[in-house]
């Protein structure tokens, strides 16, 4: 979501100025307890939730006035349009996890206040003039759910950071090969860039990985988005795999492009994804990917992407072993999946998801009468 809010910044920036200019609002958290004792989780989730419904709406009141469009670019912040004109305040609903306490009855239970601010997160969502989505498979949950008028929701998808390319960048590629000493030729190495939210299924990753290494002994795992829960870890000791993981912390877009040209394959076994990054980072990068067949990844990753079940380690073990092969006897067949890649993941770029927020910002700046905007 900092992604997001940083190329729709630039990008109106650099190509928008003339109609529109953007000015970020993202007040610090204010440590009125945490610094007491940093080491505590319920102390800093007390300062989270002061400065998410407290401070920062007080902030919003202060400045409602100052500005003619107002955009939410995280869902979880849709609380805030409380405080704002619906008619001039949009929303990005990048996927539904904040709402989920609220629409799984059979989920794992929640406390009556998350539940309560769930809620009134999602009244905000449903009061304002406009609610983006990353992906179509968003969109529908959406409305399958009730959750917005479909007159009021539109998909813009997102793009592609510049950094991510596949030709060497001497600057990166350095530092990652810090992280992971030089390439070794028959050590292939696999990546999966993302959280360990139970979302990702890292059990179904680490569970695929070690079938993989049954067939390829000196395979490797990079796994990108920091260290794995003890639980993860326990898991990956019991499948004999834990000291052929290694785990790197969240880096620099160049940085993570370097890892991902690094590898082989790209890895992404999630049951749920508002959109999906790694699938189009991965194939502009030039590295091939396997993906599990669910509809957000499909209709992101198209037919550049290879697709296993959630689940089905065997389907996820054939398909990696398949594009190794394919990579040592069939050279001209990986340089066209490679090329493939490239042209799918040329579709999705931050100068036209920044044009389609515009015509948004156009159609409220036309419907208020005025002529010119200013966004924050």
């Amino acid at each position: 979501m900092d992604l997001v809010a940083d190329m729709l910044d630039t990008t109106l920036r650099q190509r928008h100025s003339e109609f529109c200019r953007a000015i970020r609002v993202c007040p610090p958290m204010r440590r009125r307890f945490s610094r007491l004792a940093k080491e505590s989780r319920l102390l800093h989730n007390a300062d989270r939730f002061l400065a998410r419904f407290c401070d920062y709406p007080t902030l919003v009141r202060m400045i409602r006035e100052r500005f003619d469009i107002f955009h939410i670019l995280d869902h979880s912040y849709a609380h805030l349009a409380h405080e704002l004109p619906p008619d001039r305040t949009i929303v990005t609903c990048h996927d539904l996890d904040a709402f989920r306490c609220l629409l799984d009855a059979g989920g794992t239970p929640r406390s009556y206040a998350l539940r309560a601010m769930a809620r009134r997160t999602l009244r905000g969502l449903s009061r304002v003039y406009r609610v983006t989505c990353d992906s179509v498979a968003t969109q529908d949950e959406l409305l399958a759910w009730r959750l917005v008028p479909a007159d009021r929701v539109l998909v813009i998808p997102n793009g592609v950071h510049p950094a991510y390319r596949p030709h060497p960048d001497p600057s990166a590629d350095p530092e990652a090969e810090a992280y992971l000493g030089p390439p070794v030729d028959d050590a292939p190495e696999l990546i999966h860039v993302g959280s360990t939210a139970p979302r990702k299924r890292i059990d179904l990753l680490l569970k695929g990985f070690a079938s993989i290494k049954k067939c390829v002994p000196r395979a490797r795992l990079i796994r990108v988005g920091g260290v794995l829960t003890p639980e993860q870890q326990r898991v990956a000791a019991q499948l004999g795999v834990k000291e052929a993981i290694v785990n790197v912390p969240f880096l620099p877009q160049r940085v993570v492009a370097s890892l991902y040209r690094r590898a082989s394959v790209a890895l992404l076994p999630s049951e749920a994804e508002g959109f999906g990054l790694p699938v189009i980072e991965s194939l502009a990068c030039g590295t091939p990917v396997v993906a599990s067949d669910i509809p957000v990844l499909r209709e992101v990753g198209g037919d550049a992407v290879q697709y296993a079940a959630v689940g089905d380690i065997d389907g996820w073990r054939n398909a990696v072993l398949g594009l190794f092969g394919e990579q040592r006897q069939h050279p001209d067949r990986w340089r066209a999946r490679r090329e493939a890649g490239f042209a799918h993941a040329g579709r999705f770029s931050w100068t036209t998801y920044a044009a389609g927020m515009v015509e948004v910002y156009r159609d409220i700046a036309r419907r208020n009468g005025h002529a010119s905007s200013t966004h924050s």
